[in-house]
């Protein structure tokens, strides 16, 4: 078969051809020169197809707006940020700096059924916290500026319940972000979206339209706050939503097996004929304080009939593991033992050896498993040294959803990445364990505050909060991949075509034209830049290696992704020999600027390899 000389890609992969093709597979019958015949696939489906006006789903003002985002391509690219990055030519971590919407679009190609798990802490639509607009009739510039491609930073509106269209702006800028966030999702990958009550029912509704109802795994309920907060008006809300919903039925928890060592059981109930092991009432470790939980320090009757306190035995008031309520439940079920050490009473909770058992995760984390809002505030400004970022999530939690959704060597997302915490979490669980996750993390470079804490310590946008964050937390780690590669957003390195109207003359439509021809990259472009641009869009890995050479006095940059090599020519005249001086395999890449080369070398080259023309 002849090869033809294909041109570079200059956006990112449209998923529509993707998923036709998929289609076509299962009923080709419903195809008709290469387009859907409707007739044809209802006749195929017969009363499977409900083409009624009055169906059960969710609508809102601006869902084919969410639909038209998923379609138009991206056309920005990803720059590399050396000096923002920690350990470049090891690490194989991403930090991306943009608008996600468009980085998930670049994302596509390479990354497409890679991510084993996901987790998002996408903006709760409060009307305090801040919204992305996605508005398909701005000029250029605007959206330039508003994805990160041309300024440092991004002011977001806030999305107040007085806008007329404040769920409907919440969903139209969700939908197609997850929408393609499942694209990336391996087979048996998984995805958890935290959420509070102010747009969970319409969460559920979205999820279960993109990732299908079957697919729903659990709504897990997080404690985030560990005592009430006394001005609620009504009800003192204590906990946030956690979707999980699984790619396909292929999806398992990773880590749910109870192994119980036997050795620790070392006490026997004469009556059960069962061994036992003992737990502290008493809360230990972190979170142990009176002040970490004030509601629980209160009196228990010792057998002896006095009053004691969860105090510890340097006389550090402490508190209880947990309600008297909870107290009960365990006496009732004779599951508390009292024992008097040196003159004060202990109280212990029995746990009875039952074997290596496989045992379900519980849908209600509490904060004692599961970190609280607090804990997160801490660990970040333990840090970084003041409060620079409002209620992030705690390590413990995203630690703890990583058990379940991840393995040792899995490729971790989060493109509401905030203040960092997913990463700072991987980091340390690959330092407990040993492991070798890997994670890719995307922030919008939203602008802080004027008046607050982080502008006036210098960070003028999240992203840098972000970075600085992951930076220290890998200093503290220092065992396994604590650093990143660090990528921005910005336009692309292609000449973008000016739209000439019919009034403007003939002779300007020429010029661009032949301008586009001569130089169809933008003025001062750097080669880096560009190769970035290339492999990002060529479906590369972007951990790929990247080297600079001169062979046969042409400067090339080689590319080498696995199995894959791409070498990219920015000479402005190239011979034949020159380009067969690279020995090239049948399955690489060479890719040159169309006017490098005559027609006829191109016929010959393209016989031995794959050629491609900016």
């Amino acid at each position: 078969m002849k090869k033809e000389v294909e041109k570079v890609a200059k956006t990112s992969a449209d998923p529509l051809p993707e998923k036709l093709s998929e289609l076509r597979k299962v009923i080709p019958e419903a195809f008709d020169e290469n387009k859907i015949d409707w007739e044809k696939l209802k006749a195929t489906l017969g009363g499977d197809i409900d083409t009624g006006v009055e169906k059960y789903g969710l609508h809102w003002a601006g869902k084919s707006d969410a639909f038209k985002a998923i379609r138009i391509p991206a056309t920005g690219t990803l720059i590399p940020q050396e000096k923002e990055s920690k350990n470049w030519d090891k690490t194989e971590n991403l930090f991306i700096e943009g608008d996600n919407l468009e980085v998930l679009k670049l994302l596509q190609k390479h990354y497409r059924g890679q991510i084993k798990m996901c987790y998002i802490d996408p903006p709760y639509n409060t009307g305090k916290d801040f919204i992305y607009k996605d508005n398909f009739t701005e000029n250029t510039s605007d959206y330039y500026e508003r994805t990160g491609q041309s300024k440092d930073g991004i002011k977001l509106a806030s999305n107040m319940e007085s806008n007329g269209r404040y769920h409907s702006d919440w969903l139209t800028m969700m939908y197609p972000r997850l929408f393609l966030a499942k694209n990336l999702l391996k087979d048996d990958g998984v995805i958890f979206v935290s959420i509070d009550d102010n747009e969970v029912a319409n969460l559920r509704m979205i999820m279960n339209e993109i990732f299908g109802e079957e697919n729903f795994v659990a709504d897990l309920i997080w404690q985030k706050s560990y005592s009430p907060k006394m001005d609620s008006e009504y009800f003192s809300n204590s906990h946030d939503h956690i979707f999980v919903y699984r790619k396909s039925e292929n999806f398992k928890l990773v880590d749910t097996l109870i192994s119980q060592d036997f050795s620790q059981f070392n006490l026997f109930d004469e009556k059960k004929k069962q061994n036992y092991r003992r737990r502290s009432w008493r809360k230990e470790g972190k979170g142990s304080l009176r002040i970490d939980a004030p509601s629980l320090f209160f009196s228990i009757k010792a057998p002896d009939m006095t009053n004691v306190f969860p105090i510890k035995p340097d006389g550090t008031e402490s508190r209880w593991r947990g309600s008297i309520d909870t107290y009960n439940d365990y006496k009732n079920q004779d599951l508390v033992e009292w024992v008097k050490v040196s003159e004060h009473w202990e109280i212990y909770i029995k746990q009875y050896f039952q074997g290596n058992v496989s045992a379900p995760p519980e849908s209600i984390l509490s904060w004692e498993d599961a970190g609280h809002n607090h804990e997160g505030d801490e660990e970040l400004k333990k840090l970084v040294g003041i409060k620079v970022f409002d209620n992030p999530k705690p390590t413990r939690l995203i630690k703890l959803l990583s058990k379940w959704g991840s393995q040792k060597d899995s490729l971790i997302l989060d493109f509401f990445a905030g203040s960092g915490t997913t990463a700072h979490a991987v980091m340390d669980m690959n330092a407990e364990d040993s492991g070798n996750r890997k994670w890719v993390c995307v922030q919008i470079p939203e602008e802080t505050k004027e008046d607050g804490e982080a502008y006036k310590a210098s960070y003028k946008t999240i992203a840098e909060i972000s970075r600085e964050r992951i930076r220290r937390a890998g200093a503290k780690i220092t065992k396994g991949d604590v650093g990143f590669k660090s990528l921005k957003l910005t336009q692309s390195n292609y000449r973008q075509w000016n739209v000439i109207t019919e009034k403007e003359d003939e002779q300007k439509l020429k010029d661009q034209m032949k301008l586009f021809a001569e130089k169809p990259l933008v003025d001062g472009y750097d080669e880096k830049t560009v190769v970035y641009e290339i492999l990002t869009k060529e479906g590369f890995d972007i951990n790929a290696k990247v080297e600079e050479k001169t062979v046969e006095k042409m400067k090339v940059w080689i590319i080498s992704d696995s199995e894959k090599k791409m070498f990219v020519s920015f000479a402005k005249k190239l011979a034949k020999e020159q380009v067969e001086s690279l020995k090239l395999a049948e399955s690489d890449t060479f890719v040159c600027f169309d006017s490098a080369l005559d027609d006829t070398t191109k016929v010959n080259l393209v016989r031995n390899f794959n050629l491609k023309v900016i």
